[in-house]
């Protein structure tokens, strides 16, 4: 315990993600991770900031919070930092007018933002929406454009729902990198903006907060990258 003492000390904010973390996604709104509805409200009690960090972009954060609440989790839509409304910000303040390759779910994030005569290509998890004629599209996009734009929500290999394991975003913009000859621009974990976004809603410099996830890339690396502690846990992906 002394050890661990050591190590968290001067932490004055904890980062927490989602899937894999605090449930897994799936029918049925998904199933909480055994403790983690309780670990999140001891968090909560003890003092310490709290902000949910999340790469999801198959949900809107309002159907996501919705599903975490009927699980029984202390959270609210304004405690979460995930990628579609950083996109979003992006996009207005580079005045880019996106193709969305995107779940169905999430398009109602990208209300405000003019999509006509696209001049950039926003690529998420689209699930099932993942089909050769809409990769197509958005490869035939960036490829009439002079200067083109990858903009990638994330950049995850696979994530776990109840089903199992599902393959994630990052193999499609892998895809899109190759056949376009372009690098993606990642909004979104291991972005170090995106993270340096979440400390400063959590209100916190890098060296007081410690971020929780299931991924060694996406969250431990990424966050000890931008100089916080990490810690991995041994669910959601974990293997």
């Amino acid at each position: 315990m002394a050890a661990w003492g050591e190590r968290l000390a001067g932490v004055r904010g904890v980062l927490l993600d989602i899937s894999g973390v605090l449930y897994d996604s799936g029918e049925g709104g998904g199933r909480p991770i055994a403790g983690s509805v309780e670990a999140v409200a001891r968090l909560k009690r003890s003092g310490l900031r709290v902000r949910f960090c999340t790469n999801e972009s198959q949900k809107s954060r309002g159907r996501l919070v919705g599903e975490l609440r009927r699980l029984g989790f202390d959270v609210s839509e304004a405690e979460v930092t995930a990628p579609p409304p950083a996109a979003c910000r992006l996009l207005q303040e580079r005045g880019l007018r996106p193709h969305l390759l995107v779940h169905d779910e999430v398009r109602s994030e990208f209300d405000q933002i003019d999509t006509s005569n696209p001049n950039c290509v926003v690529i998420a998890d689209a699930g099932e929406h993942f089909s050769y004629r809409n990769m197509n599209r958005a490869f035939q996009v960036l490829m009439g454009l002079a200067d083109p734009v990858l903009i990638s929500l994330g950049k995850g290999r696979y994530y776990k729902e109840t089903s199992g394991l599902m393959l994630d975003v990052g193999g499609y913009m892998k895809a899109l990198e190759y056949a376009c000859g372009v690098e993606a621009e990642v909004v979104g974990k291991p972005s170090p903006e995106f993270f340096r976004s979440a400390l400063r809603e959590l209100g916190v410099e890098a060296h007081q907060a410690v971020m929780i996830g299931d991924d060694i890339v996406g969250d431990v690396g990424g966050a000890q990258r931008c100089g916080m502690r990490a810690l991995q846990v041994r669910t959601g992906k974990f293997r």
